[in-house]
């Protein structure tokens, strides 16, 4: 197999998958070792291939049907996974993490959770490193696709109820 025919493989396997697909696993499929996956992946994304790398493995993220808002929460990292189940248990999908780096500008973290089994996954990843919130104080947006507006009306309430929702 040609690293184009592999590149194209890999693009295949991601928009068949039916969530994220880590990088160890396609070099398994591939037979070829982790990095060169990577930069497979990130040569497809320079070419224009919309993949996203999130805690959980490489996605492509389909078109959304739903309502994209955003939401500014404030916690400390131990009501990270109680804010994004209020969010998952209302509907909706947390698209990102995006914080304002004083240095950096504004740095994004794909999430794409979307359920409470997601959500846990990406909580036991996240517990081996700080999250970009720390950076910031805890100050933070998530991007979210909400089926309806009631889905995140609900989620702003539950987050003001809390004390997460910045405003």
């Amino acid at each position: 197999m040609t690293a184009q025919e592999r590149r194209d493989a890999i693009l295949d396997a991601l928009s068949r998958a039916q969530g994220p697909v880590s990088a160890a696993a396609l070099a398994g499929r591939f037979g070829v070792s982790r990095q060169l996956v990577v930069g497979d992946v990130a040569l497809l994304r320079a070419g224009g291939a919309d993949i996203h790398a999130t805690a959980r493995g490489y996605l492509i993220q389909e078109k959304r049907k739903g309502l994209q808002r955003q939401v500014a929460c404030r916690h400390l990292s131990g009501g990270m996974e109680e804010e994004l189940q209020i969010m998952v248990d209302n509907g909706c999908t947390v698209l990102d993490v995006i914080v304002e780096h004083p240095v950096y500008g504004q740095l994004t973290g794909a999430l794409g959770l979307s359920s409470r089994y997601d959500v846990r996954q990406f909580i036991l990843k996240a517990d081996a490193a700080q999250p970009l919130s720390l950076l910031t104080e805890g100050v933070h947006l998530h991007t979210l696709d909400c089926p309806d507006e009631q889905a995140f009306a609900r989620v702003r309430e539950e987050l003001a109820a809390k004390g997460f929702l910045l405003e």
